[in-house]
């Protein structure tokens, strides 16, 4: 990790590279079995006691009213796709990574899907399905560039900086419990 912090101190790699050499250092060489063991374990406790009432609210009102729900996450597509189906979603994106056979290599296998990059797959998705009003949520300054593509935006739980930041952009604010 220290090559690549350092590297990233010195704005020579990106939260990508990061990323990446943080999923081989903690699960390189791990098996998918193991991996969707965890995934097993982790996702429902993730659910049970990380989900704050007002998301599992939200979503339930989007749920009634007919919407598309589409999971957008810059997290790796090791644990992100079954959050999305426990939670009743369409569909998700979210960074993939890579594995040499059954073991987990760790390297991403798509763009790091941040700042930029979750702009580019909202403007995805909005082409893909034409006419339908996107509402999004974020929850970090590098949400702000997709949440000022949607229809309507909220910025959830968010720090003071990206708290003004959406103030300027004209972004909902909230703090949900």
């Amino acid at each position: 990790m220290l090559p690549v912090l350092t590297r990233f101190a010195f704005g020579l790699a990106d939260h990508g590279a990061v990323k990446s050499a943080a999923i081989r250092a903690v699960l390189g060489g791990r098996t998918r079995q193991e991996i969707e063991a965890w995934t097993g374990e982790f996702v429902p406790r993730l659910l049970e006691r990380g989900m704050h009432a007002d998301a599992l609210a939200a979503l339930e009102a989007h749920r009634r009213a007919g919407d598309l729900l589409v999971l957008l996450s810059a997290s790796p597509d090791l644990y992100v796709p079954a959050i999305g189906r426990a939670l009743g979603f369409a569909k998700t994106v979210c960074t993939g990574v890579g594995w040499d056979g059954e073991r987990l290599a760790g390297r991403l296998t798509t763009p790091n899907q941040r700042g930029r990059e979750k702009a580019r797959a909202l403007a995805a998705l909005r082409r893909e399905h034409p006419g339908l009003a996107v509402v999004a949520y974020g929850n970090a300054a590098s949400d702000l560039e997709h949440l000022s593509l949607a229809d309507r935006a909220t910025l959830v739980n968010g720090s003071a900086r990206a708290q003004r930041a959406a103030a300027r952009l004209n972004i909902d604010r909230v703090t949900w419990r």
